[in-house]
């Protein structure tokens, strides 16, 4: 293979990244990483999770392959780094809105049924955390107890952040399904 043009222009990058051409790949990213995290850090005021959005954006070009052809890589990078924040957004905006779960549990049940709730619940949350593999269970300790970012973690426990933040979102989701299946026993508890 001749060697890489670094010059070259976005079609021509685009096309050997679309045949596995690592070199064309790093020339890309190192021509829009910057870019992409701008627009990222932009929205978040946070540099782990714009970081974290641009390394997905990327991923997901390498991954993308040879699958329709891009016409303008700058925009197509932009887009695909708003919607990165628009779904981080959507997954913060879901657990901001478990406070307002509690209030109107309190509300519909009265005080002394919604502390009654509020004990069951904490238990069982607890009893599921207990259920986790041993380093999500440790990593969601170290995260939400201690409140350790994911880089202290991956320091503390020797692992690389990314494993935190799967490890993390893992979990996340393993309590998303059985917070919401207790949601609607309680919502069956408040209509019985």
């Amino acid at each position: 293979m001749a060697p890489l043009n670094l010059l070259a222009d976005d079609a021509e990058l685009l096309s050997l990244i679309s045949e596995g051409c690592k070199p064309a790949f790093d020339a890309i990213y190192n021509r829009y990483w910057k870019h992409v995290y701008n627009t990222a850090y932009q929205r978040l005021n946070d540099t782990e999770r714009a970081q974290d959005i641009a390394q997905d954006v990327f991923v997901q070009l390498w991954i993308r392959g040879s699958k329709a052809p891009i016409e303008n890589l700058p925009a197509y990078l932009l887009v695909a780094a708003r919607n990165g924040v628009f779904k981080f957004m959507e997954k913060e905006s879901r657990y901001a809105a478990l406070p307002d779960a509690a209030q109107e549990i309190e509300s519909t049940l009265g005080r002394a049924d919604a502390n009654v709730l509020h004990d069951e619940f904490l238990k069982a949350f607890h009893e599921l955390i207990d259920t986790l593999p041993p380093q999500q269970r440790i990593i969601f300790h170290l995260r939400f107890d201690e409140g350790l970012s994911s880089q202290q973690i991956a320091d503390q426990l020797q692992i690389s952040p990314k494993t935190v933040r799967n490890q993390m979102g893992k979990t996340l989701a393993t309590l998303r399904k059985s917070l919401f299946l207790l949601h609607i026993v309680l919502y069956f508890y408040q209509k019985g």
